[in-house]
């Protein structure tokens, strides 16, 4: 069995038949849409999007600035930028 990373799920099924209230309540939490009960999609909001974008880019600087931190480096004043 799959495991289902959300606390609430829906089937495809019943995402269609009651989209308003599913999104309606996506606001609070991912859902996961289910397909033969196993997950085949998760239902986030606009708002969580977001944050996992922002979360992703920060992991991106994250790794430059790691693999940047041994140089090599290069010495300039103030008057040389």
């Amino acid at each position: 069995m799959e495991t289902i990373h959300a606390n609430i799920s829906v089937s495809v099924t019943e995402l269609k038949r009651n989209l308003a209230n599913v999104l309606a309540t996506v606001k609070d939490a991912p859902i996961a849409v289910l397909s033969h009960n196993k997950p085949e999609a998760y239902l986030v909001s606009a708002r969580h999007y977001e944050q996992f974008l922002k979360m992703l880019e920060d992991l991106e600087d994250k790794k430059i600035i790691e693999e940047r931190s041994g140089g090599p480096f290069v010495e300039v004043t103030l008057d040389e930028l």
